[in-house]
């Protein structure tokens, strides 16, 4: 006489694949009768940067960092991290004529103000490009020069990763148009502008010291 096999009974081999998925993690469906099939695999956590675009000292990147003060001195990164982004830059010695623009622009407060933002800083030399005498004539149009520097923030806060997956990224001066972002790491640029020192954290900023000074419009 053939065995009956109670139906509430279930086999050991089906126990043990259950138990096996559960185990590892994975999220078990099922594709038809008999075949349980893993669900895809989450992302890899960081793979596009961190949430908040908040970045270490550890994070920092670029040919110009060499160029920072150490340890506790102004303008360093340990000095620079708990100040509001205006603020910091004001003791980066990368960034005199920033500051000097940011002042004349009347942007300090806006810029200290905002609670996390993105900042691309063109470096000294940035612009020297320009020279003193376009330098100067920015500085006695405030209204036209506070539209350029706004042109380099962005309204939130991205780490170099965060923005590579980005691409493009609107500023503060909603109309200049998006800015573009190719490359990683090293070889990122901004609206062709090279990264100099990026991920440079600050109290409400993620900082990028770049080699060219952006024009709205332009890319």
């Amino acid at each position: 006489m053939p065995e009956v096999r109670p139906a509430h009974i279930v086999p050991a081999a089906v126990i043990a694949l259950t138990l096996s998925a559960c185990g590892s993690g994975a999220t078990v469906s099922s594709a038809g009768p008999g075949r349980p099939v893993a669900a895809p695999a989450p992302s890899i956590a960081g793979a596009t940067g961190t949430p908040d675009g908040v970045t270490t000292d550890a994070d920092v990147f670029g040919p110009a960092c060499s160029q920072l003060p150490r340890g506790s001195a102004p303008g360093s990164l340990d000095s620079m991290g708990p100040l509001p982004v205006a603020s910091a830059a004001s003791t980066n010695p990368l960034l005199t004529k920033l500051v000097a623009a940011v002042k004349a622009a009347n942007l300090v407060d806006t810029l200290d103000s905002r609670p996390a933002i993105t900042v691309f800083a063109p470096a000294d030399s940035a612009f020297a490009a320009l020279g003193d005498a376009k330098f100067t004539e920015l500085a006695g149009r405030p209204a036209e020069l506070a539209t350029i520097l706004q042109y380099h923030v962005i309204g939130r806060r991205y780490d170099a990763k965060g923005l590579a997956t980005a691409g493009t990224a609107d500023t503060l001066d909603a109309t200049g148009g998006p800015l573009k972002i190719e490359g990683v790491g090293e070889n990122m640029t901004v609206n062709g502008a090279k990264i100099l020192c990026g991920n440079i954290p600050t109290g409400n900023a993620t900082v990028f010291v770049i080699d060219q000074v952006l024009t709205p419009g332009v890319r």
